[in-house]
């Protein structure tokens, strides 16, 4: 039913995703004179985390490098890589005058452009606008589902669905940028129900490596009565206390103290004031945090003087660091000719396991995403005039195909399809608790993990394909399945707590642990140690390495 009017397309590179880092990749690509195709699982300018709000971003003046680099470096606990996160300052610093002349007003001061944040929805929209008037070719509401290799192990192209014509699509590539996004686990996260993992589990089909995964369970403050919008600055101003209405503290040196929620609503109900923002304060937090106070207003509540509950939402990756492993300077993956930028790429590089949320990661999107499109410009254009008439072949399977297709099915197979839902219901029964995802230990991973590997058998059965959205939600329903396995594995490997990643049996953090810990598989999970040989920055940062240098065991 899908394949009888079946889009067929070529280019030279294919991006997938529809944020600032697929944005910019695909413009990137295209500055090299190569055709591009970018395709999202929704519209290119409103999908994802990035178009839901406003958000800062790591570009510091140049006089101010060090001091951020040297701060990023110390939040990285020994992890980051110092060359990484100076390359992604400077090229966000140089980037950002672009947007500027592509039509993007930035507030100014003393007559001076102040390009420290941005708007979201008006930021996607002038990169849309100006990936169409490079050339790209755009398309919305088309996930991409499954990548397409040639004989030789190469990316060739991807394949997927589209929605709105109720049909499937294949596009014949040199080479791909994955830059589909994190994963969030449906958490309904402001902006991040797009983020399901689905470019973990396309790389890991294709050859490719993840790394970091065990930093996969960053949390974000709410509102407990419109459990969406999760941003957390508003609440830096806020007393909490409990159901009684006692004064629960949550702060350390005046600073709120990230550990202190999570906590304490593991005893019982949370509820927070913000009564310690100031007329001054109030003024630039409605303004730049508008859309946090969106749901006070529907609710007709005074957040000032009223008390509200507050909860949890997970993040998952989107906030954490895992992702797919970066080989190179130019966001390559073990697999060749494919790509990866933004939050599908791991950013263990730009923030050891510590959250990249907010400024960091913007600057991440935007010099990832030119480095994966120029990297995938140059490999396609290496290829030559008959890179898509390669031989390729299709590298998804689970939760997209059945079992027994070319096979001849026993006469004990079952025709039944797996429900998709109960899948995802039961992925996040193990990933949203907190005494499971953020307080870790050995038997609780390992009984969470029982759980995911029963689901996964589930997902290796008939996937529902009557519509685009069963072939769509099927092959969701598996991603999210091989995203928390991967995370609880690593994170049942790494006995140490060190950032995010909380250990409750091994609640100190190991100086002889310093490695990103790679993993992979699909049936059958793996972990490896990269260790890190750089030495460790001290300030000054020392930044005369020029590649990141590690040694797998």
């Amino acid at each position: 039913m899908l394949t009888e009017n079946e889009l067929q397309l070529t280019t030279d590179v294919l991006v997938i995703g529809g944020g600032p880092a697929a944005a910019w990749a695909a413009w990137a690509a295209a500055s090299q004179g190569v055709k591009v195709i970018i395709v999202d699982k929704g519209f290119l300018g409103t999908s994802g985390a990035a178009a839901a709000s406003g958000n800062g971003i790591m570009a510091p003046s140049p006089e101010n490098w060090d001091k951020v680099l040297s701060e990023r470096y110390r939040i990285g606990k020994n992890l980051a890589n110092s060359r990484w996160i100076e390359r992604a300052i400077e090229k966000t610093w140089l980037s950002l005058p672009l947007v500027e002349s592509w039509g993007y007003r930035f507030p100014k001061e003393d007559g001076e452009s102040v390009r420290q944040s941005y708007y979201g929805p008006e930021y996607m929209r002038v990169l849309r606008k100006n990936l169409l008037r490079v050339g790209v070719q755009i398309f919305d509401q088309s996930p991409a589902l499954e990548l397409l290799l040639a004989d030789d192990g190469s990316v060739a192209g991807a394949k997927g669905v589209q929605r709105q014509h109720h049909r499937s699509y294949t596009v014949r590539a040199g080479a791909v940028v994955l830059a589909n996004g994190g994963c969030a686990f449906l958490s309904k996260a402001l902006g991040c129900n797009t983020n399901t993992g689905d470019g973990l589990l396309m790389a890991v089909e294709a050859g490719g490596e993840l790394s970091s995964m065990e930093a996969s369970n960053h949390y974000a403050i709410s509102t407990a009565f419109n459990a969406t919008v999760t941003r957390g600055v508003p609440f830096g101003w806020a007393s909490y206390t409990d159901e009684a209405g006692n004064d629960l503290g949550g702060y350390v040196d005046g600073r709120r103290d990230p550990s202190f929620l999570p906590n304490a609503l593991l005893k019982g109900s949370v509820y927070a004031r913000l009564d310690k923002a100031t007329p001054e304060v109030k003024a630039v937090i409605e303004k730049s945090h508008f859309i946090a106070f969106l749901p006070y207003k529907k609710a007709d509540i005074d957040p000032y003087t009223e008390r509200v509950p507050v909860t949890l939402i997970l993040e998952g990756t989107v906030r954490g660091t895992g992702g797919i492993r970066l080989t190179d300077d130019s966001c390559a993956t073990k697999v060749p000719g494919l790509y990866a930028a933004g939050d599908a790429a791991s950013r263990e590089f730009l923030a050891g396991l510590a959250s990249g949320g907010g400024g960091p990661n913007a600057a991440w999107a935007i010099s990832t995403g030119q480095w994966a499109g120029v990297g995938a410009a140059n490999f396609a254009k290496s290829l030559g005039a008959q890179a898509n008439e390669r031989v390729a072949r299709p590298a998804g399977q689970v939760g997209l195909r059945s079992p027994t297709v070319g096979k001849t099915p026993s006469p004990s197979a079952s025709s039944e399809t797996f429900d998709s839902e109960a899948i995802v219901r039961g992925v996040q029964d193990q990933m949203f608790p907190l005494e499971k995802n953020y307080l870790r230990s050995e038997q609780g991973l390992l009984d969470s993990l029982a759980k995911l590997e029963t689901l996964w058998q589930q997902v290796q059965g008939n996937p529902k394909q009557d519509t685009v959205r069963d072939v769509e939600f099927s092959r969701r329903a598996a991603a999210l399945t091989a995203v928390a396995r991967w995370a609880y594995f690593s994170a049942l490997h790494r006995t140490e707590t060190r950032s995010e990643h909380i250990r409750m049996d091994y609640p100190e953090t190991d100086p002889n642990q310093r490695y990103y810990q790679a993993t992979g598989g699909l049936d059958k999970l793996w972990v490896r140690r990269d260790w890190i040989k750089d030495a460790i920055a001290t300030p000054p940062v020392q930044t005369s390495q020029t590649t990141p240098s590690v040694s797998k065991l």
